[in-house]
């Protein structure tokens, strides 16, 4: 099955750097991550995120995302088809993402007032009222960015969010003119039919909208609420190596789905075939054996039904 949306029309946002990363309680050297994302650069995923603009005492593993971009953005020294991305949670953050060399900003406000004060220490309200005009001047400075919606389909603290709710932080990104935005699943709560009717309400409020989609593996439904996307038109999906990752200020921290997992479930579909998932294997084998553990990802065990050489030609 060949994608109507054509081969390249779906975008892999790898933030395992960052989403992965966070929740670990070993440190991981600068020059062991960037072993990890010449890995990826040589995936051809589309887009990287290194790390978070976030104080180094509350996330100690984002600590090197200054001098991280600093190596990566020099003259050469990264495919010029890969985008870097960077999340930032304030001004303070978004200057450090301007200084450093950021190439497409990420940053959000979640639906759950609880998990919004936990993450940021502001209301939901509070935070749109400073995300939005950070967004505008990233993208006054020729940035690419994209805006999320955290907690969009529930809390572990608060159980459902209101459809409604979520749809007007949405109205609030595209009447600032921004067209990228993304719907995080941070409790894993979400199910295929909820994820459905949230992209298609998303679409219906502006055509122009490009979807984007950030689910957890709480509950085991992440590869299946990504499909559900997929389907209601989302055009770009984050996922991090191995399944790693989960939000430290929600209630049960979970991984992500699994960038091998997203990748190979895609190109059993002939999607996105050019992307070289033995490289990606590669890239979790080698995060498994820093952490001497065994990751999440379910293609790392059992292998792949992908031909390789035939997926990238």
């Amino acid at each position: 099955m060949q994608s109507e949306r054509g081969n390249r029309a779906i975008l892999i946002h790898e933030v395992g750097l960052r989403d992965g990363l966070q929740v670990e309680k070993t440190a991981v050297p600068t020059e062991e991550k960037i072993r990890w994302i010449d890995g990826l650069f040589e995936s051809d995923v589309d887009i990287v995120q290194v790390g978070s603009f976030v104080h180094p005492e509350k996330v100690p593993q984002m600590a090197d995302t200054d001098r991280l971009f600093a190596l990566l953005t020099a003259p050469g020294r990264k495919p010029e088809r890969v985008t870097l991305s960077g999340l930032v949670l304030n001004e303070k953050g978004l200057d450090r993402g301007m200084a450093s060399g950021v190439e497409m900003f990420c940053m959000g406000v979640s639906a759950s007032e609880t998990h919004s004060r936990k993450n940021t220490g502001m209301s939901t309200a509070e935070a749109l009222s400073r995300i939005v005009p950070m967004a505008r001047k990233a993208a006054g400075a020729g940035k690419k960015v994209q805006v999320s919606v955290q907690s969009a389909f529930g809390c572990g603290f608060e159980g459902p969010i209101a459809k409604e709710k979520v749809l007007g932080i949405v109205k609030e990104y595209l009447a600032a003119g921004i067209r990228d935005v993304s719907l995080a699943d941070t409790a894993g709560h979400a199910h295929p039919l909820q994820v459905e009717e949230m992209f298609g309400a998303i679409r219906e409020l502006d055509p122009a909208v490009r979807p984007a989609c950030h689910f957890h593996n709480t509950y085991g439904l992440g590869l299946a609420n990504c499909y559900a996307a997929w389907r209601a038109g989302a055009v770009s999906f984050e996922s991090a190596f191995g399944g790693l990752g989960g939000c430290p200020f929600t209630k049960i921290p979970a991984g992500n789905v699994s960038s091998e997992d997203l990748v190979h479930s895609f190109q059993r579909m002939g999607v996105r075939t050019d992307i070289r998932l033995d490289k990606l294997l590669d890239v979790a084998r080698m995060v498994g054996s820093y952490f001497n553990r065994e990751l999440p990802g379910f293609i790392l065990k059992s292998g792949s039904l992908v031909d390789f050489k035939k997926a990238g030609e």
